[in-house]
């Protein structure tokens, strides 16, 4: 008993937060909507850290512009509504392995940093970003995936209960966030407007469940 307890006070707090699953937020662009067949061409991944009142805020970004697999299909309109020239010469894109390589480094990384047993994907309607990463993780046989393949997050549905709003730029703007629509639909600033939602929903929680919120709700 007396080492367990030792055990738990040394873990440091984002270890003891999540059953010892590590938050990453982490959004893909896409030529499509079927994982199996069609490129994916960004992919962005947004750690967290934790102060020491026990909030949560957006730390690192980590992204890739990814090459299309080899036989890949394209959507016109997929491409149409990112803005995405999967082919432009300044893109600098990597193949999917070493795309996933590169983020996948970043989130063991910061597994290790907070103690924690494995990553735990955070999306806007996250069964898609999952699909299509577990969809590459297949295609390019990497062994280590950190994230959990099934379970994740979902701010779609932590913005509607914190919010009233589902859509990722109502849910941010009613949050009190900044939104700016032309920057909208890459990864990089989608994941981290759902690193600032998830933070404020979640933050949000921990301030109601703290003790003096609780005794203010208590008191007549």
């Amino acid at each position: 008993m007396t080492e367990d307890i030792l055990t738990t006070a040394t873990k440091p707090p984002f270890a003891l937060r999540f059953r010892g699953f590590l938050p990453i937020v982490v959004d893909v662009e896409t030529a499509g909507f079927n994982a199996q067949t069609d490129a994916l061409l960004e992919i962005a991944a947004v750690t967290l850290r934790m102060d020491e009142a026990g909030l949560i805020h957006p730390h690192e970004t980590h992204a890739c512009h990814v090459q299309p697999f080899a036989g890949a299909n394209l959507e016109a309109a997929a491409l149409a509504f990112t803005g995405i020239d999967p082919y432009h010469p300044f893109r600098l894109a990597k193949t999917e392995d070493d795309a996933l390589q590169t983020v996948f480094h970043a989130v063991r990384k910061a597994i290790k940093e907070h103690g924690c047993t494995r990553a735990i994907l955070v999306g806007h309607n996250p069964f898609f970003d999952l699909g299509f990463l577990n969809a590459a993780v297949a295609r390019t046989k990497i062994k280590r995936n950190p994230f959990h393949p099934f379970s994740t997050f979902d701010t779609a549905t932590l913005g509607g209960l914190a919010y009233g709003q589902t859509v990722l730029a109502r849910a941010v703007q009613a949050a009190g966030l900044g939104w700016n629509n032309e920057e909208a639909h890459s990864a990089i600033y989608d994941a981290q407007k759902t690193a600032q939602l998830f933070c404020a929903v979640v933050n949000r929680w921990h301030t109601l469940q703290s003790p003096n919120c609780a005794q203010a709700i208590d008191t007549p």
